[in-house]
């Protein structure tokens, strides 16, 4: 049993249909008119497991510069391509998916010519900085120099990927909300449009999206077809998608909101008042643990909220611990927390349960939830997860 308290560990069968599952043709509507079909399978661009992936880099690589459309066009880890860097004055540099740095294109500077025809190709910027490209997930950011004239674009690639529920549709038939955590790049948004799909289209559930830049439903009027039949309601600016959130569930009577990158207090209360009144909540967060939002006074709400407690003397004897301690004010408006590690390493908290034994100084019992060699989902249970990770 000495053992077993260093690493508890067991496999546990996901309950849920055999990998890969069937998936629709993904169709949008071109930029020229018409249908185009453009689900194809790419192994490379999803780590080698076989999901079914809609990239649309055609229509990115039409904004840039002619000699970098055809350097990435002949580049053999295209499928593996996750943004590329323009910057003025220094060389343009393309990053791919699990390298650490990143590959220079040409020798050359990128130019203000260069910067502004990709600006016009992109069209007008939000509030945020952002951009989309009309039919696909392409995500376009601008940085801007001090005088508001932008001096730098990251093009990220929107990938429609198929196969990442599986990691946790056994949660889904529980009907309660989930928090996914993790850094940028780690593929939270695309996780979420996967989910979107799977809750309209298999279970046949009433779901709106609060899209603030665009990014789940991509850009243009029209929703990308990687939702499925959920609805999406665009959010004019950044600041307003608290204000969207209420508006969602007051009149389109949702019975699942899904949100990306909750970051202010007014959206945290916002995913509170959905969440009391019986609405399930798809939301991520940026983090990579849960201790993060635990100490994060912004975010905190998500998990209940931490206040200051003083015991008094027979009770902090009896505990062990100081008289002035931590404890959850309230129940978790999620839950359910994953911490998204890697693309296909997640670890999964019953939130209540561990908050409150983080705070008591205890390891909660987790889930690690993963692909094997064979690339099917397994869970395993672990008892020695800290503030500092498994």
């Amino acid at each position: 049993m000495a053992a077993c308290a260093a690493r508890c560990v067991f496999l546990v069968p996901l309950l849920a249909p055999k990998f890969p599952l069937p998936h629709p043709r993904l169709r949008r509507r071109g930029g020229r008119g018409g249908w185009i079909d453009t689900a194809r399978c790419s192994p490379e661009a999803n780590g080698g497991w076989g999901g079914i992936v809609e990239d649309d880099l055609a229509e990115l690589l039409q904004i840039l510069p002619r000699d970098l459309r055809d350097s990435l066009q002949n580049e053999p880890r295209k499928d593996q391509l996750l943004e590329v860097v323009l910057d003025l004055g220094r060389r343009p540099e393309a990053r791919f998916l699990g390298d650490s740095g990143g590959q220079y294109l040409r020798d050359s500077e990128i130019s203000q010519q260069e910067l502004e025809a990709a600006q016009q190709a992109v069209g007008e910027f939000g509030g945020d900085n952002r951009a989309g490209i009309e039919g696909t997930l392409h995500r376009i950011s601008a940085i801007r120099s001090r005088k508001g004239m932008v001096v730098g674009l990251t093009c990220r690639v929107g990938r429609a990927v198929t196969g990442h529920v599986d990691m946790v549709r056994d949660l889904l038939n529980y009907k309660e909300s989930i928090l996914f955590l993790g850094r940028p790049g780690v593929g939270k948004t695309t996780v979420m449009r996967e989910i979107a799909r799977v809750l309209a289209d298999e279970f046949q559930k009433r779901v709106v999206i609060v899209d603030t830049s665009n990014e789940i439903g991509g850009d243009g009027d029209i929703p990308h077809a990687a939702i499925g039949g959920a609805r999406r309601m665009q959010v004019p600016e950044p600041s307003m998608q608290h204000r969207v959130m209420i508006e969602a569930v007051e009149n389109h009577m949702p019975e699942v909101v899904i949100v990306d990158e909750i970051g202010t207090e007014a959206e945290a209360q916002a995913c509170r008042s959905i969440a009391e009144r019986g609405v399930m909540l798809i939301g991520t967060a940026h983090g990579e643990r849960l201790a993060n939002i635990i100490k994060n006074p912004t975010l905190s709400d998500l998990i209940g909220g931490v206040e200051t407690v003083t015991l008094g003397d027979d009770e902090a004897r009896a505990r062990r611990s100081q008289k002035s301690i931590l404890e959850r004010k309230a129940p978790p408006t999620f839950p359910f927390l994953i911490e998204m590690r890697e693309r296909h390493y997640w670890v999964t908290h019953r939130t209540e349960r561990s908050v409150d034994m983080l705070l008591h100084g205890k390891k909660p019992l987790v889930e690690v939830r993963k692909r094997d060699n064979k690339f099917q989902v397994v869970i395993e249970r672990w008892a020695t997860y800290d503030e500092d990770g498994l």
